[in-house]
C-alpha cells in the first residue's frame, strides 16, 4: 500500500500540483526526488519558493520541514543547482500516441534492414518531423533517425532552430544525435530504451547536463521502454538467426 501525500508536511496545493504531475504518493515523490520536484513544478508556472522544497524533502521523509537542519537545507539547494533543466511530461495519452508514431518509423526501419529506430519531431501537438534510421541504405553515417527527424522538421518551419519543439525516439540519442538537438534548441526530449553502448542522456555520458553549453534541453527517458527495447531485441534476434542459418 503507498503512503498518500498528506497535510502537513505539504500544502494542498502542493499536492494539487503534483497530483497534476502524477506524483500522488510517497513513494513516487521520493522516486522524483524533492530537488527535481521542485523543479518541474517551478516548470509548470507555479510559484514557489525554497520552503516547499524543503517541505517536498520532508514529505518524503514523513517529517514536518522545520526539522531539516542546514546542512540538509544546503544539500537541497546545491541539488537543484546541479539539476538539468526539467520540463513536466506531456499527458500520458500523449506521450503514448507520438511514441508509437515513432515505433511505427522503427519498425520501417526493421523492414529495410536498418536498426529500428525511429523519431518524430512535435510542436504544439502536431507531428513536423519523422525520421528513422537510413545509415546503411543512404551510405551516410549521420542518417540517424533523430538527425532525419530533425532535418525534416527544420525544412518544414523554415528554420533550424526548433524552439518550442519536442523530439521523442525510441532509443537513447548518442552523442552525434545529442549535438544535433542541442544546437536545434529541442526544448524536450523523451525517448524510450537506453543505449548502454552510446547514449548520451545519462547511460554513457549526459551531454544534456552539460552547463557550459549554451542551450539545455530537458530529457526524459523510459518511455514506453519495453516497447521500444523489444524492437531492437527482435531485430538482433532475428540478425543472429539468420546468420547462423548462413554460417
Amino acid at each position: 500500500m503507498t503512503t498518500p501525500l498528506l497535510s502537513p508536511p505539504l500544502p494542498p496545493a502542493a499536492i494539487r500540483w503534483l497530483h497534476a504531475l502524477d506524483i500522488s504518493d510517497r513513494p513516487t515523490l521520493a522516486q522524483c526526488g524533492a530537488a527535481r520536484a521542485y523543479a518541474l513544478l517551478k516548470a509548470a508556472g507555479h510559484t514557489v519558493t525554497l520552503k516547499l522544497l524543503y517541505a517536498l524533502e520532508a514529505a518524503i521523509r514523513g517529517v514536518h520541514w522545520s526539522q531539516l537542519d542546514d546542512d540538509d537545507r544546503l544539500r537541497l539547494r546545491t541539488a537543484l543547482a546541479q539539476l538539468p533543466p526539467q520540463r513536466p511530461l506531456p499527458p500520458l495519452a500523449e506521450r503514448q500516441r507520438f511514441m508509437a508514431l515513432a515505433r511505427e518509423l522503427a519498425q520501417q526501419a526493421a523492414a529495410e534492414g536498418e536498426v529500428p529506430v525511429g523519431a518524430v519531431v512535435v510542436r504544439n501537438g502536431e507531428v513536423i518531423g519523422r525520421g528513422y534510421n537510413r545509415p546503411c541504405a543512404s551510405h551516410d553515417p549521420s542518417a540517424h533517425a533523430e538527425m532525419l527527424a530533425l532535418r525534416d522538421a527544420a525544412a518544414n518551419l523554415g528554420n533550424y532552430r526548433l524552439a518550442g519543439c519536442q523530439l521523442y525516439v525510441t532509443l537513447e540519442p548518442c552523442p552525434m544525435c545529442s549535438g544535433a538537438i542541442l544546437h536545434a534548441r529541442i526544448d524536450h526530449v523523451l525517448f524510450g530504451a537506453l543505449d548502454a553502448k552510446t547514449g548520451a542522456a545519462g547511460s554513457v555520458l549526459n551531454l544534456f547536463a552539460e552547463t557550459k553549453l549554451n542551450h539545455q534541453t530537458a530529457i526524459d527517458g523510459g518511455i514506453d521502454a519495453d516497447s521500444c527495447a523489444g524492437l531492437l531485441a527482435g531485430f538482433f534476434r532475428q540478425r543472429r538467426h539468420t546468420a547462423r542459418k548462413e554460417s
